[in-house]
């Protein structure tokens, strides 16, 4: 080998040496300027280790995209997209109310819709949201649910299990019932500064132990909130016959949250009101909620009211009372009620 062959290799082998070195000191000491770098980095490897992206990580990341990590999740059967009296659907209404409330459209980009079925998810996908099909195991979750039935119950764990399963992936959720009018934009209203690590709605501003409703409520993912997801999901098995709200009270009551460090604010119903208890003021009005009713027809007629009672407010801008919630009322003596899906 000549002199100059060698000192030709010497000096690809320097540069080389350089080139690394050079690259090592640019990622190190990003490391030590940029600890979010670590970070980040961390994050994506557990991602990508644990949670491949499948469907629902799809959606999710697609729900959540500039909010915070935060996805509003709704459930959606083929019950709630059927048509009932006067030609509505609950999921209709539902959707209505963030194009008529006040700062709501955008969250519609947020939105989740579960769908434990197939005409349900055809219809959310016509309705170009975010869409995911839930896996039900063979169990036939299609049809209206009757408060309170078997299969009302099992729906409810179903849906909780699934809420497991997001704060797991690390996203901060607020789970709404589909019959939850969306009036205003409740995150100026919802704790921003993570002093809370769960808010949820209450049937009434009572004194004392608060009536818990878990159509509407707002978790952070944290290793506290998924340790108190699973346990409330485990808590199925001893369990019969309770539907989940009952359950998680029961969990409330007991010490479980206080034991756990998990802090929790109750959301009163002056903003996030219910048909349990309606707000005296339209002014801040957030939410209102199909609460203390049986069915769904029920349901739609009088939120079809509750619509109707918003938009005279938003023309005039004076303060005035709900429309009674006579159908729902009735609901509860409609002994021989039969789903017609």
């Amino acid at each position: 080998m000549s002199l100059c062959t060698h000192s030709s290799g010497n000096i690809v082998l320097a540069v080389a040496l350089l080139f690394a070195g050079a690259i090592y000191i640019f990622f190190s000491s990003r490391s030590v300027s940029d600890p979010t770098f670590v970070f980040q980095n961390n994050v994506d490897t557990l991602r990508r280790t644990e949670y491949p992206v499948d469907d629902l990580e799809a959606a999710l990341d697609s729900a959540a995209t500039g909010n915070n990590r935060t996805v509003i999740i709704a459930m959606v059967n083929k019950a709630y997209v059927a048509e009932v009296g006067g030609g509505r659907t609950m999921f209709d209404l539902f959707l209505e109310s963030f194009w008529e409330g006040e700062g709501t459209v955008p969250l519609l980009n947020h939105l989740m819709v579960v769908a434990p079925d197939q005409t349900a998810y055809d219809r959310c996908r016509f309705k170009r949201l975010h869409c995911y099909k839930m896996d039900t195991d063979g169990v036939d979750l299609e049809g209206e649910k009757v408060f309170m039935s078997k299969d009302f119950i099992e729906m409810m764990w179903r849906r909780t299990r699934l809420l497991l399963d997001v704060l797991s992936r690390g996203y901060n959720l607020i789970f709404t019932d589909t019959d939850v009018m969306w009036l205003r934009s409740p995150f100026s209203r919802l704790s921003n500064n993570e002093s809370f690590d769960m808010q949820i709605s209450v049937d009434s501003n009572s004194v004392g132990k608060p009536f818990i409703n878990t159509g509407f409520y707002h978790v952070r993912s944290n290793n506290k909130t998924i340790s108190l997801f699973q346990k409330w999901y485990d808590m199925r098995l001893d369990s019969p016959g309770m539907k989940e709200q009952d359950v998680l009270k029961k969990l409330l009551d007991t010490g479980f949250f206080e034991e756990l460090g998990v802090t929790v604010g109750f959301l009163n119903t002056t903003e996030f009101s219910g048909f349990c208890q309606d707000s005296s003021d339209m002014g801040v009005v957030t939410t209102v909620h199909a609460n203390c009713c049986r069915h769904i027809p029920a349901k739609v007629s009088d939120l079809t009211l509750v619509l109707s009672d918003w938009k005279r407010y938003k023309a005039s801008r004076v303060n005035s009372k709900w429309s009674p919630h006579d159908e729902c009322l009735r609901s509860w003596h409609d002994a021989h009620y039969i789903p017609k899906f």
